[in-house]
């Protein structure tokens, strides 16, 4: 499960790579995992139609970056303290069975998707026997987009939750990821999106035609180095 990762550094890039305006929020770190805010860029939500209201049209590319929650929490859920629970087990979502989970799937099938960049990814290296902290990364040093959906929940006080999951697809015959997890265990790797495919992926219009997106990124572009420990 990859529940780490780090922000764009410096904010120039979000501009640069993505073309949506650095995050403001202070409270949105360089590093993300389970219920901390981190950053996504999503297709505006269409507004209800009212007549007579004018809406504010989008960017030139449509897109808009918005700060939420590592660790999506479902619309079903009954209350906040449940979805603080349930939303620490829910920062990946299995490609696979994104259209069948319960957790997943209204998400998934109501093309709530968003793009997640990031610098790099954390992956535990356990060839050792122990938990080695691993920073995965572009061999070119350029930000990645990962595949996530995102959500809105809003309780019966009026408490509203944005919140966010990143994407993963298998990667048994990886040639750098199956390194990576639980000997035994099913190898799994982020959804990384190649350059020129975000517009795409956020626009894709049927669920099926978002899922040729769901495949694993080449190993020959991606490094892996062990994170040293800072005392």
């Amino acid at each position: 499960m990859s529940s780490q990762y780090e922000c764009l550094c410096p904010d120039h890039l979000y501009r640069d790579i993505f073309e949506v305006d650095a995050p403001s929020d202070a409270t949105v770190g360089l590093k993300v995992w389970p219920r901390r805010p981190g950053v996504f860029i999503r297709n505006p939500p269409v507004p209800p139609s009212v007549e007579g209201v004018e809406h504010a049209s989008p960017g030139a590319n449509g897109r808009e970056l918005v700060v939420g929650q590592f660790g999506l929490v479902p619309p079903w859920v009954k209350s906040a303290s449940d979805a603080k629970l349930r939303s620490t087990k829910l920062v990946n979502a299995r490609a696979e069975t994104v259209s069948t989970s319960n957790n997943f799937r209204g998400t998934w099938l109501g093309a709530q998707r968003c793009i997640v960049p990031m610098m790099a990814f954390h992956q535990d290296d356990w060839r050792s026997g122990k938990a080695v902290p691993t920073r995965i990364a572009r061999v070119d040093g350029k930000p990645m987009g990962a595949a996530g959906l995102w959500e809105t929940w809003t309780g019966a006080a009026g408490e509203v939750i944005v919140s966010f999951c990143l994407l993963t697809v298998n990667a048994n015959s990886h040639a750098l990821m199956r390194r990576y997890g639980h000997a035994g265990s099913e190898k799994r790797m982020l959804a990384i999106l190649n350059d020129g495919a975000y517009g795409a992926w956020l626009n894709a219009t049927q669920p099926e035609k978002a899922r040729e997106f769901m495949r694993a990124y080449p190993a020959e572009g991606l490094t892996a180095n062990p994170i040293e420990k800072t005392y």
